[in-house]
């Protein structure tokens, strides 16, 4: 079996390429490895995935479809985990092109190569903004979600609506996964954690947005990719039933998460015991595009696939601290 996963250079994408190689698969993984954050980060997950004799990596931008389909014409694969995308809420407000490109032209690029190519299942990225300033908790895969609260939320929106079409018109078996507040070794820099656990260990101070009147959904990385391996083998049956997310094709939503909302300043009481020191902390206001809360209901995924998590942030968040000592050398 060989799998195609873009983002393989990413967060998300290099956990998943490492879980595939360990069970025997080919991966053949792409990314266009830009400098959103650290491209040296990037370039040190492709390093410990190199010494896998089933890895191939390509460089290479899905965006751009005509170097895609280059790229692709003399290779082969049966499914595809698409995790490539530019991240970032609040970047989507300072940056909106950058996010039309790679979210939209690029997940329509990945539609067309599944459905020329017929693979068996494409499981793709979605995420918890789309529900955007939902207030009723937990977060649903029946509730409405054409409310975005930023264009990075509105394009992954956008990208489970493209997908329902192809699934409709083509029969291309596909599977969304929401994802919420995903963290552990080999995280992104531009994410509250790393932020957080960077300041304290300096001793400079941390700025808590929504004068740290937040909760949110902490799902550990391990937990997160149990659950995308677990979709990719399992694609959902053509059968004319309502799948999770309503659809009567073979294309399903679920949500990704720990199934606990919890405090933002929680989560720092814990960083800042694994750290070894108190932050000095800074009360912000919300920012532009952000939500107070997010809390997954998890019971589409947990009654169809048995999805369970079991890394809570008591565990997970030292387990960050003592990688990021370690890849720091601090």
């Amino acid at each position: 079996m060989t799998t195609l996963v873009t983002g393989a250079a990413g967060f998300i994408g290099f956990h998943v390429c490492q879980r595939l190689l360990a069970g025997g698969e080919q991966v053949i993984g792409l990314d266009n490895l830009n400098d959103y954050y650290s491209v040296a980060l990037k370039r040190a997950r492709l390093a410990a995935l190199a010494s896998n004799s089933g890895f191939e990596f390509v460089e290479v931008d899905f965006a751009d479809n005509q170097a895609f389909q280059d790229m692709l014409a003399a290779r082969s694969f049966d499914r595809i985990v698409h995790l490539g995308a530019q991240a970032g809420v609040r970047y989507s407000i300072e940056n909106p092109h950058a996010y039309v490109q790679s979210n939209l032209v690029g997940h329509l690029n990945l539609l067309e190569v599944a459905r020329r190519r017929e693979v068996g299942h494409l499981v793709y990225a979605s995420s918890s903004s789309v529900y955007g300033g939902n207030e009723t908790l937990p977060f649903r895969v029946e509730d409405r979600v054409d409310h975005p609260l930023s264009l990075y939320a509105a394009t992954k929106k956008a990208d489970e609506l493209m997908s329902e079409t192809y699934a409709h018109l083509y029969r291309l078996p596909q599977t969304g996964l929401r994802f919420f507040t995903v963290y552990g070794p080999w995280g992104r820099p531009d994410m509250a954690m790393w932020l957080f656990t960077k300041a304290i260990l300096a001793g400079e101070p941390i700025g808590i947005f929504g004068e740290g009147d937040m909760r949110r959904d902490f799902t550990y990385i391990d937990d997160i990719v149990t659950g995308i391996v677990s979709c990719l083998e399992n694609p959902p049956p053509d059968d004319g039933a309502e799948k999770a997310g309503g659809s009567k094709g073979p294309h399903r939503l679920y949500n990704i998460g720990n199934n606990r909302s919890e405090e933002l300043m929680r989560m720092i009481d814990i960083l800042e015991e694994a750290c070894g020191r108190k932050a000095e902390r800074r009360l912000l206001p919300m920012q532009p595009g952000d939500v107070r809360d997010t809390y997954a209901d998890i019971g589409a995924i947990q009654r169809d696939l048995g999805f369970a998590p079991t890394t809570g942030i008591d565990e997970g968040v030292p387990r960050f601290v003592d990688w990021y000592r370690h890849y720091h050398g601090v």
